[in-house]
């Protein structure tokens, strides 16, 4: 598939097609799903859009099972426009009707980014997906979409034909408890996209986990709600984006993930065995928790996968230290200190939520990479 161009009055659109072949599957566990079209725009006025589609859900025997349609305008200085996924006015009736979308792009503009979106649990059906934007009349003109209907089949591999998985132009996203397929709308008798959600676990819902007291269990949930979020953020980035160096004082995205897994490593030792770290333990985890000129030498070259395991290994350790422990220990207060174990570790949280807001303004400062293809010359005739 190539691009397909459109000019609109003033308005010039590029939809960007979507190949079978150059998605590549990046699983993950998440509560939601996606999918996507792009297109590029340019604009010297305001102009406003409209994006409509057919969309009914299945909530299921948990009936928590939610969807909603999604347009975000990408500026080109790297921030977003317009931006609505629905959530304030969530899907989630049983039978087909047309939900719209109205939004507005102005000369700052650089991507319509659209599509459709899953929550929690059920089966939620998409049709008839339809993309408009005023002329200089005030006239809405229909922009021509790839397979806005859902004709061409949903692949044995889970890709939809002219659309992307995932919220990102250039990302491509599968969520493990998400499965698509090509499904039949009974009002018309023709094909729709189906999302099927099995197994999802909502992770804006704070509870006590199971095998855990009370309290310590409430904890539990809150720092994997937290190490999900870091998780999210960064999963995707490959190691030009985890080794980006905003200025020569920031930190790499790598080295912080690094470092919330040194602290967390510190707390583990400072509250479950009431001691600092020793000079092995040093030599593994100081120069992530002091970052600095060190760390930032120490941690590039390596893939976020890298970074991951160790954060995750930390975590887990973490969370077998607690199952151990009970309501009363989180109130006993630390030897020699004014706060107690509850504290510590909701300190850990808190440095958490720090540093997550620092790699998402730092992600946001990551420049585009610059592809420069090169044509072989053509050969001249003797």
């Amino acid at each position: 598939m190539g691009y397909k161009v459109y000019t609109i009055t003033t308005l010039a659109l590029l939809l960007y097609s979507v190949s079978l072949f150059s998605q590549e599957k990046k699983k993950i566990s998440r509560d939601w799903t996606s999918f996507t079209q792009s297109i590029t725009v340019k604009t010297k006025v305001k102009t406003k859009f409209k994006l409509q589609a057919s969309v009914k859900v299945d909530r299921g025997t948990k009936g928590d099972g939610m969807a909603g349609l999604w347009a975000r305008v990408d500026n080109t200085n790297g921030e977003s426009g317009f931006f609505d996924n629905m959530l304030d006015r969530p899907i989630t009736t049983n039978q087909w009707e047309t939900y719209v979308i109205e939004g507005e792009i102005d000369a700052n503009a650089d991507t319509i980014n659209f599509g459709g979106i899953c929550l929690y649990n059920g089966k939620f059906y998409f049709d008839d997906f339809e993309l408009s934007i005023q002329n200089k009349d005030g006239v809405y003109e229909k922009i021509e979409l790839d397979n806005a209907k859902f004709e061409n089949k949903v692949t044995d591999k889970g890709i939809i034909p002219g659309w992307r998985r995932g919220i990102r132009k250039n990302k491509v996203t599968f969520i493990k408890e998400f499965t698509a397929r090509t499904s039949k709308n009974t009002i018309n008798n023709t094909s729709c996209l189906v999302f099927e959600g099995k197994g999802v676990k909502n992770n804006s819902v704070i509870r006590s986990e199971e095998g855990f007291s009370p309290q310590i269990g409430t904890l539990v949930s809150m720092l994997n709600n937290l190490s999900k979020r870091v998780e999210s953020a960064v999963h995707n980035l490959d190691t030009r984006e985890t080794d980006h160096l905003l200025d020569e004082k920031a930190n790499r995205i790598g080295a912080l993930v690094m470092h919330l897994a040194a602290a967390e490593a510190y707390y583990q030792v400072y509250t479950f065995e009431n001691r600092g770290f020793t000079k092995e333990e040093k030599e593994k985890w100081d120069i992530a928790l002091d970052l600095g000129v060190e760390a930032r030498e120490k941690f590039k070259g390596k893939p976020i996968s890298y970074y991951l395991d160790v954060y995750k290994e930390v975590r887990k350790k973490t969370i077998a230290l607690l199952a151990k422990q009970n309501d009363n220990w989180l109130e006993q207060m630390r030897p020699g200190s004014s706060m107690n174990n509850h504290f510590a570790w909701f300190h850990v949280m808190e440095h958490q939520s720090s540093h997550l807001g620092q790699i998402l303004l730092l992600k946001k400062r990551i420049p585009e990479e610059k592809n420069e293809i090169k044509l072989p010359k053509e050969k001249v005739e003797q």
